[in-house]
Order: C-alpha cells, then sequence, then structure tokens
C-alpha cells in the first residue's frame, strides 16, 4: 500500500504542477519518477483522485485535481476582504513619455479601468494584461507628476 500512497502523491504533484494531455504523457512523467504501471492502473488512479480535464491557458485539454484535493503547495486562497484591502500594486517603471505598472496577478485590468475612468490628466490612456500595465503619459510630464496623479487610485505607490 506504501507504493500506492507514494505514486498517488507523486500524481497529484505532477498534475498540479505540469500541463499534462493525455495518459501517455502521465505515464511518461510518473515514469520519470520511479513509478512504472499500466495504463488500466493510471486510469484507475485518475478516477480515485477524481482528476477532471480543463481547458488551460493556452486552449490546450489538460488534467485538473478537484478544488479539495489540490496540492498543498499553493497557498491558500485569501479572504474577499484581505483582496479588497489590497490594491494588487507591485512596481512602476519609467522609460520616456511610457510607463509599466506590475501588479498581483489578476490585478491590471481593474487598476487600468481606474486610472482610465479616474482624474489622471498625466496619462493619455493605458493597456492592461493579466499583471502589467502599460501606460502612456502625456507630452512633458514628470514621471513624479505621474505618481503623484495615480496615488489617489493605487494608494501608497511610493
Amino acid at each position: 500500500m506504501k507504493v500506492k500512497n507514494s505514486r498517488m502523491e507523486a500524481l497529484k504533484m505532477l498534475i498540479s504542477s505540469m500541463e499534462l494531455g493525455s495518459q501517455e504523457e502521465v505515464l511518461q512523467a510518473l515514469e520519470k519518477e520511479g513509478f512504472k504501471l499500466t495504463q488500466a492502473t493510471l486510469s484507475r488512479d485518475l478516477k480515485q483522485l477524481k482528476v477532471a480535464k480543463a481547458a488551460s491557458m493556452n486552449g490546450k485539454y489538460v488534467y485538473v485535481l478537484p478544488n479539495d484535493t489540490m496540492y498543498k503547495r499553493i497557498t491558500p486562497p485569501r479572504t474577499a476582504m484581505e483582496m479588497l484591502q489590497s490594491s494588487g500594486f507591485l512596481s512602476i517603471s519609467f522609460s520616456g513619455n511610457m510607463g509599466v505598472i506590475k501588479t498581483r496577478p489578476g490585478y491590471a485590468s481593474s487598476i487600468a479601468y481606474n486610472i482610465d475612468n479616474g482624474e489622471t490628466p498625466s496619462i493619455i490612456g493605458t493597456i492592461a494584461g493579466d499583471d502589467t500595465i502599460f501606460i502612456v503619459i502625456k507630452e512633458g510630464v514628470t514621471h513624479e507628476a505621474v505618481v503623484s496623479d495615480l496615488e489617489p487610485i493605487i494608494g501608497n505607490i511610493h
């Protein structure tokens, strides 16, 4: 039974840390970890772990663990109140009349929305990704003025 428990832990670790899209890929990854098993055994293990397939960020379907058995390496989810207390802002850098704001994952679009719709006379506009905001600064405006304009929107950015 000890071998099965080790194999199941390895399987959870591999699924939570790699994008594995087929049982063949899973078998190969397990073999690299020292577990040689048949496709039938793997299929039973996947069923026991309630593993499903879901679209990854690049659109490829990969194996995922159910939420209640996610491997413990990830930090526990923050409460809504904890998330509201943080603006998500990490840093700001400038080059000429352009700036890049780094945020925690998932925060960029809401911060960019607030910049675009707030009182930021020094900024022409923004483009946001998941954790990065590109800002275009009006001609002749200092970087210090941009930071001052962003302070009411982002919070403590110094």
